[in-house]
């Protein structure tokens, strides 16, 4: 099992590091997932840089806390572990979905610590409709737990994030899920300040291609790409993911 656990914004918080020869990407996963959501991708990438990878607070085997989560705090969260770990260069950063989102908003609110932001399937937004359905699969979770809210399935789900998903502790994944329901991005999108590459899944069923457009349109020079995958990209196709993110770093002088 991968991880240790340092002490970050008044948490314990588990984390894998391996080192390279740059500086580190750091990659933010999904809402359900864990660090290992990213296990197909640190090989390859740690090539290229250095790697740090985290559990966020309430999920995986980080520490449990009660009480609502908000992005800004997630943020709060990745400064103060690249401090712990003392890291002080910039970084760049990778986040899947909300894990998207949390990246975006580090980028917003810790700019000098932030050489490159790379946005897989960002959730930034919630339409009314799609609100109206998270708070119900909250409902769920909390009625009858995780296996019986997601029992309804979904295709596009791999398998070994189901799994994963199963293992999630019930409250934190409540408290993702509020956080989701409640999230509006569009004051902190355009404070971003560093390169920014935003990617959309020509197969993903969550986000479509107008949502990841709209979501890079507000973040001044921020550029779109198009991936040939699914929602849960590092775990369906991490060539691709890779070849994606290092491309966009080698443009952007990562260093």
């Amino acid at each position: 099992m991968a991880g240790r656990w340092i002490e970050a914004n008044g948490l314990q918080l588990r984390y894998d590091f391996t080192k390279g020869r740059r500086a580190p990407i750091v990659l933010i996963h999904e809402m359900g997932g864990t660090l290992e959501s990213w296990d197909d991708v640190v090989l390859p990438l740690s090539e290229f840089a250095s790697v740090l990878r985290y559990d966020q607070r309430g999920v995986g085997l980080s520490e449990k806390v009660p009480g609502p989560v908000t992005v800004e705090q997630l943020a709060d969260d990745l400064a103060s572990l690249l401090e712990a770990l003392s890291i002080k260069e910039p970084v760049a950063v990778v986040g899947n979905a909300v894990g998207a989102s949390v990246a975006a908003a580090f980028a917003a609110l810790h700019a000098d610590r932030v050489a490159a932001l790379v946005m897989l399937a960002p959730a930034t937004i919630m339409s009314v409709e799609r609100r109206e359905a998270a708070l119900r699969r909250i409902e769920a979770i909390e009625r009858h737990g995780v296996r019986a809210a997601f029992a309804d399935g979904s295709s596009d789900v791999p398998a070994r994030f189901a799994t994963l998903r199963l293992a999630t502790d019930p409250m934190g994944l409540c408290a993702m899920w509020r956080m989701l329901a409640d999230l509006d991005m569009t004051g902190l999108l355009p404070r971003i300040a560093c390169p920014t590459l935003v990617a959309h899944a020509t197969r993903d069923t969550s986000r479509s291609e107008q949502d990841i457009a709209r979501v890079a349109g507000m973040i001044p020079g921020a550029r779109m790409t198009a991936i040939n995958t699914t929602h849960y990209m590092a775990m369906e196709t991490p060539r691709l993911v890779c070849r994606t993110v290092i491309s966009f770093l080698e443009e952007c002088g990562f260093q």
